[in-house]
């Protein structure tokens, strides 16, 4: 299945127990104390199988970027529907650009991918909460767990543009030693048929 039969939804319509969680449209600041809106608007995914189904690229299924352990608000993890930002399908697009740069299979960890802001990782402060940051643990039979393996990565990653970042090894909290961060900023997706003025 494709990505065009998904639904698009205004996060500011969803019953209140999905608002409290999702806070779409609401303002957050990041670790730097800058101020960005969450996303307001979101695909309505019905099953996990439908997940499994539907194609935002060529090798990347919507599954592998919205998995989510235990961590997660027990609402958003155990039933469905479930909510990713639309600019997930961004995160996509360049995620297929990065594997054929690579020219091997990319694998997403659990929580790598789309977050909300009520998750216990980082929550709204985490650019996870956009939909447009993935972490990766592992590149064809490489384990991103050294200097040497992340850094490698990380060079190709930012060499496809400059809206990409890229965290360099090491332990501060800016940095990464056992998953290659790869995130597109604040980035937001408005459908079409939406308005953002209501």
């Amino acid at each position: 299945m494709s990505a065009e039969g998904l639904r698009a939804v205004d996060g500011l319509k969803l019953p209140e127990e999905y608002r409290t969680l999702l806070r779409p449209g609401e303002t957050e600041t990041d670790f730097c104390g800058n101020a960005h809106h969450l996303p307001r608007f979101f695909y309505e995914i019905s099953s996990w199988q439908e997940a499994h189904e539907i194609r935002l690229a060529p090798h990347f299924t919507l599954a592998e970027l919205m998995l989510v352990d235990c961590r997660e608000a027990r609402l958003l993890v155990s039933q469905f529907p479930h909510y990713v930002p639309c600019a997930i399908v961004l995160l996509a697009k360049f995620l297929e650009d990065f594997r054929r740069e690579v020219d091997a299979p990319v694998f997403i960890s659990a929580n790598g991918g789309y977050r909300s802001p009520a998750h216990q990782i980082s929550g709204a402060k985490s650019i996870h909460a956009w939909g447009t940051a993935a972490n990766i643990y592992r590149v064809g039979d490489t384990f991103l767990s050294d200097a040497k393996s992340i850094e490698k990565y990380r060079a190709i990653a930012a060499s496809l543009g400059p809206a990409v970042f890229v965290r360099p090894f090491g332990s501060e909290r800016v940095q990464t030693d056992d998953h290659l961060h790869i995130d597109l900023g604040f980035a937001s997706l408005t459908p079409r048929e939406w308005s953002e003025a209501s």
